[in-house]
């Protein structure tokens, strides 16, 4: 089911400067960690990472996400939500975006993917660049029905390939806080 668009629901996503308060180090490390955080959740949970597609399909793009990819609002595209698990539980709900119009003749088959990883992929192929990543508390209603609460942080960033801008927002479950706080060494 498709998540509310409009932009009085939206967070406000910042970069790290501009966090008030700042987090916890061990939050921002995660937050603004640069590398794949899928092979930072596989090392985590010890191999046992797995990928659960929950929604997959063309839909319009939400008023913030459509912001940064420097679309006009309501605009088109394909809408990947996912959860990254460890040992079977959900650490982190994942929705990725990109327009209709650049996906279209790229070669990027993001309805392929299953339970790939799309974050493998795009670090994977060195012709993406990533651009800053942003953070936000989600707001509620974005998640899935079963991980609904307040103040959850997310991140998100833009990986850009010639005229194709993938979106990719990743938010932190309670579960995944609970493992680090149970096993500080695995951190």
């Amino acid at each position: 089911m498709p998540h509310s668009t409009a932009l009085s629901d939206a967070c406000q996503w910042l970069p790290q400067s501009l966090l008030r308060p700042t987090p916890a180090p061990l939050i921002l490390d995660w937050l603004f960690d640069e590398g794949s955080l899928t092979r930072r959740l596989t090392g985590l949970s010890n191999d046992a990472f797995s990928v659960t597609p929950l929604v997959e399909g063309w839909q319009a793009l939400r008023d913030d996400e459509c912001a940064a990819l420097g679309l006009p609002p309501a605009t088109l595209g394909w809408v990947r939500e996912v959860y990254l698990r460890g040992h079977g539980q959900p650490w982190v709900f994942a929705r990725s975006v990109a327009s209709r119009s650049a996906l279209q003749g790229d070669g990027l088959h993001m309805d392929a993917l299953g339970s790939r990883s799309l974050g493998e992929l795009l670090f994977c192929d060195h012709a993406f660049t990533r651009q800053a990543i942003e953070v936000c508390h989600y707001p509620r209603q974005w998640l899935p029905e079963a991980n609904q609460a307040d103040g959850l942080w997310a991140r998100r960033s833009r990986f850009d390939r010639g005229a194709l801008s993938v979106l990719v927002a990743e938010t932190f479950l309670p579960g995944f806080w609970q493992v680090l706080q149970d096993h500080p060494e695995s951190c």
